[in-house]
């Protein structure tokens, strides 16, 4: 038996580690062919010279080991680059792909707001609707203060880029701004301005004037764009979802239409709208405590959240509000009036608490009327805690 201080000699009579080595390092070429030769013959003699360096057993095991964390710590910087420098938790159409698996921080961390009701820039007033942009920039319809708030990443107050002033009959202006959707193509936003009955686009950028109405007399609510960029919007008087080609004034009924009720073709309160990659309409029916999804072309939709009357059970929602669905189609919901969001899988027959649910309150842990929702590029989510005046972020952990 070797003894473990034994020198071992790492040489082999057939393929010795120079062979190796210059195997995969092998000679460059070059015009002086002979004097490059003499070069790599010398290199070859020292390489030979170091491999034949005797090891003992313990040096050669040492060896071994860092070879292998060497290769263990490569595997693990690459996972690491994948994870954090990549956003890889997105499709290319904008949408979440989250894994079944997936969870959330249970203490939320406050993105706008957070100062109490009122008009100041770090301040928001029960807040509604709001969009996310890829540099996690939030974009929010703030519902009290007639306006809509720009609020960046790590910032201690907001931008104000379009207000209401508190005066309805402007043609330009809002009232009490429900939803708001950022355009990415025109570098603006369209904004639900359901007090006085329209759908207006201001541009983003600070100084401009551009505004524009682009729907009149709807009772609009919630709003939604697809990968056709074709614009879709809640009428909650008409029970109705109608989705608008550039320039149309008029728009297609798609989703409802067939006046106040609880049949699978009939809404009660219809508010927020998600749009999947196939042009499937989800809606938040506000009084009906349920999700209804109405597949392109369908005459009437299928309850996936809810639909079991009102309460506070799994299977239950209780006016439900901001929604969104990932490329699974899992189901997110604001579950209002429980203080929660909610997550249903497809097909499932009740949903998950993912944050919330520990009560009315204004802790880390706790909503007061959720209200909007949504996901940035990294799968954060993002939740509207109206009554408490700010918007709360949880990390995907």
């Amino acid at each position: 038996m070797r003894d473990i201080a034994d020198p071992i000699m790492i040489e082999d009579s057939s393929t010795s580690l120079t062979d190796i080595a210059l195997q995969y390092n092998p000679p460059i070429s070059s015009p002086s062919v002979s004097n490059q030769t003499d070069k790599n013959i010398h290199r070859s003699s020292r390489m030979n010279t170091i491999f034949r360096i005797p090891l003992t057993l313990r040096e050669y095991i040492l060896l071994m080991i860092i070879t292998i964390l060497a290769t263990l710590a490569s595997l693990l910087a690459i996972k690491l680059w994948s994870k954090y420098s990549q956003p890889n938790t997105i499709t290319v159409s904008g949408i979440p792909n989250i894994s079944l698996n997936a969870r959330w921080s249970q203490n939320g961390v406050t993105a706008a707001g957070g100062h109490g009701a009122g008009n100041a820039t770090n301040q928001l007033n029960s807040p509604f609707g709001l969009s996310i942009d890829d540099d996690q920039t939030i974009v929010i319809a703030d519902w009290g203060n007639n306006r809509i708030v720009e609020w960046k990443k790590g910032d201690k107050k907001g931008r104000v880029f379009s207000s209401g002033h508190n005066q309805i009959n402007i043609y330009y202006q809002l009232h009490y701004p429900t939803d708001v959707l950022i355009d990415k193509a025109t570098d603006s936003v369209i904004i639900c301005s359901n007090g006085n009955g329209r759908v207006l686009r201001w541009p983003r950028r600070s100084g401009s004037t551009e505004r524009e109405v682009l729907i009149n007399g709807i009772s609009c609510y919630g709003l939604a764009m697809d990968d056709q960029k074709l614009l879709y919007i809640s009428d909650a008087a008409s029970n109705e979802i109608r989705r608008y080609n550039t320039g149309d004034q008029n728009g297609t009924v798609i989703a409802g239409g067939h006046g106040r009720g609880d049949g699978l073709n009939q809404f009660d309160d219809a508010f927020y709208i998600f749009v999947d990659q196939k042009q499937a309409v989800y809606v938040s029916d506000n009084e009906n405590h349920r999700v209804m999804k109405w597949d392109k072309c369908a005459t009437e939709g299928i309850v996936v959240a809810g639909g079991h009357g009102v309460g506070s059970a799994l299977t239950q929602l209780n006016f439900p509000q901001g929604l969104f669905v990932d490329t699974l189609g899992t189901v997110y919901v604001a579950d209002s009036r429980n203080n929660r969001v909610v997550r249903w899988p497809r097909g499932a027959q009740q949903g998950f608490v993912i944050v919330g649910g520990n009560g009315l309150g204004e802790r880390a842990t706790q909503l007061n009327a959720p209200w909007g929702l949504s996901f940035d590029w990294y799968g954060s989510l993002y939740v509207v805690d109206s009554s408490n005046n700010r918007v709360q972020r949880f990390s995907l952990e």
